[in-house]
């Protein structure tokens, strides 16, 4: 029973410890663009520094066990790459310039309800309506959805001391949110959310293809860098952006590279195995309330009462799906197996003599 808790445990620290350093890591990355850092810069040095990171523990630490990589395992990383770790984050920021920071947000918040929508098709997830765990996936989706769009929508009242608002036009919340940039936004959005849905699922299979995980979240980032260095120099003319002139520019490539692409990625790859990709995805809605409140302390940013609103239901509608997963993981683990007979058949083997040979 102890074993069987600490296995269900571990993924949920293991999660909530990725959350945390995903939101520093966003607080980072706003003040880093605030100094001028272009972000297609900060996505492929973030990609090197992390294959930098992981390939040398890959190395030593998987040498001996690493599969052979086939065409078909090099298919998987590239895609892995190209929509978890280069298209979303590009997608994100392109949607960003054209919209609000909250709305932005909001999007990536939508990522559980999406995955659970991809995953059910795929038959990663399953959905029986007559559990009580198939009715909590339901409800948490719903909860969940809800209160990432009282987030993006609904702002309200003040509930904590005005401040004098912060200037954000270098993150792109400064342009003119005409009719027609902010259906471009919305787009933007919505197709990155829906890439870093289809990420989780396709690193469900990339895992029980190529068990290697240090090797294949090296690999990923190696390919990740190679193709947004590609698009840097098609975009970026000037040589000058890819010079970090800031120690915070400096701190936040090394922090968002080891800890956020490196280490994170490595920890979700590993909940993906465990719990399953929908379990993973339960846990980016509180990337922006953590980041939120660390906003609120230490860049003295206002609490609205839809922030507090939109949270509340955000983490009632994590609860109901992380309550459902371990329900799910707990049933599993009881059911009988065939193979294993039942205390009556126990009991009639034992009472039976063997034949004479």
């Amino acid at each position: 029973m102890g074993r069987y808790a600490w296995g269900d445990c571990k993924p949920t620290a293991t999660m909530l410890a990725v959350v945390v350093v995903f939101a520093v890591l966003n607080t980072l990355t706003k003040m880093a663009f605030n100094q001028g850092m272009h972000t297609t810069v900060l996505i492929t040095l973030r990609q090197l520094t992390a294959f930098l990171f992981l390939a040398p523990i890959a190395y030593f630490r998987e040498r001996k066990t690493r599969p052979k990589l086939t065409l078909e395992i090099f298919v998987y990383l590239f895609f892995s790459a190209v929509l978890g770790a280069s298209l979303t984050q590009w997608l994100f920021f392109v949607g960003l310039r054209y919209t609000t920071a909250t709305f932005a947000c909001a999007f990536i918040n939508m990522t559980p309800m999406f995955t659970f929508l991809v995953a059910l098709p795929f038959g990663m997830e399953k959905l029986d309506l007559k559990t009580g765990a198939g009715i909590a996936k339901v409800i948490g989706t719903t909860v969940g959805f809800t209160g990432a769009i009282i987030l993006a929508l609904y702002q309200g009242p003040s509930l904590t001391k005005p401040q004098q608002p912060m200037e954000l036009s270098t993150m792109g919340v400064g342009h003119g949110h005409g009719a027609h940039t902010w259906v471009t936004g919305s787009v933007a959005l919505l197709a990155g959310a829906a890439c870093w849905s289809f990420w989780f699922i396709l690193q469900s299979r990339l895992g029980k293809k190529y068990p290697a995980l240090y090797s294949g979240n090296a690999l990923m980032f190696l390919l990740s860098f190679l193709q947004m260095a590609a698009v840097g120099l098609a975009t970026e003319r000037d040589l000058s952006v890819w010079i970090l002139r800031t120690k915070l520019q400096i701190i936040t490539v090394l922090f968002v590279g080891i800890m956020g692409s490196g280490i994170g990625f490595l920890a979700m790859s590993w909940c993906i195995e465990q719990r399953g990709p929908v379990f993973t995805t339960a846990f980016t809605p509180l990337i922006q309330l953590i980041a939120g409140a660390i906003n609120i302390v230490a860049l003295h940013e206002q609490l609205h009462v839809g922030s507090a609103l939109g949270s509340a239901l955000v983490i009632a509608g994590l609860y109901f799906v992380l309550w459902a997963k371990t329900k799910e993981a707990s049933d599993s683990d009881a059911a009988p197996s065939s193979n294993v007979p039942m205390p009556e058949q126990k009991s009639k083997q034992a009472t039976q003599q063997p034949e004479d040979v």
